[in-house]
Parts: structure tokens; C-alpha cells; sequence
């Protein structure tokens, strides 16, 4: 049986959340492998995830969050590969995503990144040739930026979908300025936090709201955060903020009176995307 730490947990979630969805009469999202994987994951996790996390109803909200996340992300993904035909696309933390085949059904150039024993897990799950590459490490490892750009410099996408904010700071910003040095002509779009979310009663706030919404501990783990995206700017002089999302701001956001909160900076920028350029 497999046990995964409580963040390792949270790919669980995400993956539950997007087979909910994608079962849907009028879905957010389309994801066709998804039930598969989460079906034979089923039979490979202890019976202690499988209670806490796979058994556990998840709330409409969060769904809807996952969802739209994931979305926006494959969106982020397939803009990339049309400006970029040559690009490559690699998920830092990538989890048990099954974005590979939410973008085309042809074969394109993807890397997945997460600790070796998430991809042991995935490997088993998909088989030992899923189609693309995987490499088990953490994403603090300088194994597997040698092993991309030994290959490729540029036009290189880089997604944190879920990652950032569960690094400590220092790790985060290193790892930030190693891409930065490493890679140009590429992008990097990840999640983050704000930072008063990161310590003292609001952070205990957060971990209270996940536990109870998907069972898990992750929120314990927040470590890194933001208060405007543009600090990020002052890591390197060749990264450049040029876009920022927030689940706020989705059109199908429901119900749609949520929108509003767009409007508010402390709501829209509690938890939202940042897409950076390295030039």
C-alpha cells in the first residue's frame, strides 16, 4: 500500500475534483483519463487516504476552485504551445495531473517534476512508457533543470499549479532565480498566497478552512507568500509580471454574485496566479 505525505495528499484532491467535475452533465472541464487514474490509485493507497481523502465528499466550491484552476491552466499551456510550436511545457509538482492529455491528443513535449516516490506512484498507475517524460526529484534538485536545459534554454513554459506556497521562502526564491539564470525567451505561471496567510492566526485560519474542506493537513505546510506579484521582479533583472488571475475573475464562477469579490483586492489576491516572463 501507498502512504503520501499531507501535501502530496492535496494531488489527490485535485485529481478527485477534476473527475467530479468532468462527470458532470455541463462540466468545467474535460478529462477523459482522469477516472482511470483515480480508480487504480484507489486500489494502491492505504486505506487511511483512501477514507480521508478519495471517500470524503469535497465541497461544490472547491470543485468548482479545482476546476477552474486546472483550466485556466491548461489554457495558459495551450496559448504557449501555439505562440511556441518548439516549446516545452514542464509542471514543477506536478501530482497525479493528467494534463498531458487534456491538451491534445497528439504527442507533444512535457515533463512532470514531483518527489520520486509520487512518480513511482504515477508510473505504476500509467504504466512505465505514459507517453512522456517523468522525473522523480525535488523540485529543489539541480538534477532536473541539468537534465531540461542540457536539451533546451528557451522557449521552455514552466507551471506550478500547486507549489510554491508549500516551500520555505528561501527555497522558493532560489529556486525562482535558478530558472531565471538557467532559461530565457520562456515563461514561468504558478499559484501563490498571500503572505499574511503564512504565519500567526490567519494561517490557522486557512489550515482549519482545508482540513475541513478536503480532509487534509496542507494548509499547516504554507510557507511562502506574496504581497504583490511584482516583488518577484526584484529576484532577477530579467523577470517580468505580465499577467495575474484570480478564481474571482472567471466567468463561470458560482454563483456568479462571487464575481463581485474581483473588485477587492484582499479577496482576489488571498490566493491567485502569477504569469512571469523570463526574458
Amino acid at each position: 500500500m501507498v502512504d503520501l505525505n499531507a501535501i502530496s495528499e492535496t494531488a489527490l484532491i485535485t485529481l478527485k475534483a477534476r473527475v467530479i467535475e468532468a462527470e458532470k452533465t455541463v462540466p468545467l472541464i474535460h478529462d477523459r483519463r482522469g477516472r482511470e487514474v483515480m480508480d487504480r490509485l484507489g486500489s494502491l493507497v492505504s486505506e487511511g487516504i483512501k477514507k480521508r481523502v478519495l471517500e470524503k465528499k469535497l465541497k461544490p466550491a472547491l470543485v468548482s476552485y479545482l476546476a477552474l484552476r486546472a483550466r485556466r491552466y491548461d489554457a495558459y499551456t495551450r496559448t504557449f504551445l501555439e505562440e511556441h510550436p518548439g516549446g516545452r511545457v514542464i509542471s514543477l509538482g506536478s501530482g497525479f495531473d493528467t494534463r498531458y492529455w487534456r491538451i491534445s491528443d497528439e504527442p507533444w513535449d512535457y515533463t512532470e517534476v514531483d518527489l520520486p516516490e509520487v512518480i513511482a506512484v504515477k508510473k505504476e498507475v500509467l504504466g512505465k512508457d505514459p507517453g512522456y517524460e517523468m522525473i522523480g526529484c525535488s523540485v529543489l534538485d539541480d538534477d532536473w533543470i541539468e537534465q531540461v536545459s542540457g536539451r533546451q534554454k528557451q522557449n521552455v513554459l514552466f507551471l506550478a499549479e500547486g507549489l510554491l506556497m508549500y516551500l520555505r521562502e528561501a527555497d522558493a526564491i532560489g529556486l525562482i532565480k535558478k530558472l531565471a539564470m538557467t532559461f530565457s525567451e520562456s515563461q514561468l505561471v504558478f499559484e501563490i498566497i498571500h503572505r499574511k496567510y503564512t504565519k500567526g492566526f490567519r494561517k490557522r485560519l486557512v489550515e482549519s478552512k482545508i482540513k475541513g474542506a478536503s480532509g487534509t493537513m496542507a494548509g499547516e505546510s504554507y510557507r511562502f507568500g506574496l504581497g504583490d506579484a511584482r516583488e518577484i521582479e526584484s529576484y532577477m533583472e530579467n523577470i517580468r509580471v505580465v499577467d495575474e488571475w484570480s478564481y474571482f475573475e472567471d466567468p463561470d464562477l458560482k454563483p456568479r454574485f462571487l464575481r463581485i469579490l474581483r473588485h477587492f483586492r484582499s479577496f482576489a489576491r488571498t490566493q491567485w496566479t502569477i504569469r512571469a516572463l523570463i526574458e
